[in-house]
């Protein structure tokens, strides 16, 4: 198992300002960091990149749909079209930042319930998309898709539903992103379903429950991590917290209090904590 943590505990746009955050990670033993892609161009992705590289850290990425007039599943040709540009633009920026996998919800907006249930056709035009988007890929990288809870998104919940969905994709490249915060608000038995999901899981989320540092809430990660290795999964995990100090972060996650007293508190502690209880399973 390879151990990365998601930037968004301190930025939504990661820049040569957080050089030390990105070392400190690898000072901590963290294999990789996760960098949201949510803005900016390709050349900026890929002088990232080049700071990456200098300290010795690999990466993911993470990408959304940021608007609802450009979801690619949308059965409007004009809105659907510039869904699509969308997800070419997250391909190249993370191309170009030398990410391993493009992981997160990038099948719909969060938030925008205009179309719930999903129609079928929605899900189908998703499927088509997904599928030409895992065919851009360089060999060697992945989509990790990401279900959500039902209060944030209605396109997929369950492992069920996106396992079904990672099946009709059906590219080699196209992998899951199981989270275990989302599991735990939707999943009768979140470890039956983190072994359902097992086989086509890419990146692995751990998240608390409460989205602050892992183990410090109740989510036991001990079944989720042996159904991972009973399935012979042997990936990527990326601790996912959020905090209160980014207004806009803060806002789109409904984080309203501090999860954790300080980036380096997260740091060590998720990371001690992850690798033992991954040894423990």
């Amino acid at each position: 198992m390879r151990l990365g943590i998601n930037l968004l505990c301190a930025t939504g746009h990661v820049t040569e300002a957080h050089r030390e955050l990105a070392a400190h990670a690898k000072a901590v033993g963290y294999d990789l960091v996760e960098v949201p892609v949510f803005e900016g161009e390709p050349e900026h992705y890929r002088a990232i990149g080049r700071m990456l590289d200098e300290i010795g850290i690999a990466r993911t990425s993470v990408s959304v749909i940021p608007d609802p007039a450009a979801d690619p599943t949308h059965p409007d040709q004009a809105v659907r079209t510039r869904g699509l540009a969308h997800l070419d633009w997250a391909v190249d920026c993370a191309v170009a930042l030398g990410s391993e996998s493009i992981g997160g919800p990038f099948s719909a907006p969060i938030g925008d319930f205009s179309r719930a249930p999903i129609p079928s056709a929605d899900r189908a035009r998703g499927v088509t998309a997904h599928r030409a988007m895992a065919e851009r890929l360089p060999e060697g990288m992945i989509l990790s898709l990401e279900p959500l809870n039902r209060f944030e998104s209605a396109f997929l919940n369950t492992a069920e539903e996106a396992v079904g969905y990672a099946e009709a994709v059906g590219h080699p490249a196209f992998r899951l992103m199981p989270d275990t915060f989302h599991m735990n608000i939707e999943e009768r038995d979140p470890a039956a379903a983190m072994a359902h999901v097992a086989p086509y899981a890419g990146v692995v989320h751990v998240a608390e429950n409460d989205r602050g540092i892992p183990g410090r809430g109740h989510i036991d990660f001990v079944p989720h991590f042996k159904a991972l290795k009973a399935a012979g999964w042997d990936g990527i995990i990326v601790v996912e917290a959020f905090g209160a100090a980014l207004p806009e972060l803060a806002a789109a996650t409904r984080v309203w209090r501090p999860l954790f007293p300080d980036l380096g508190t997260l740091f060590a502690e998720a990371h001690d904590f992850v690798r033992e209880t991954w040894e423990r399973a």
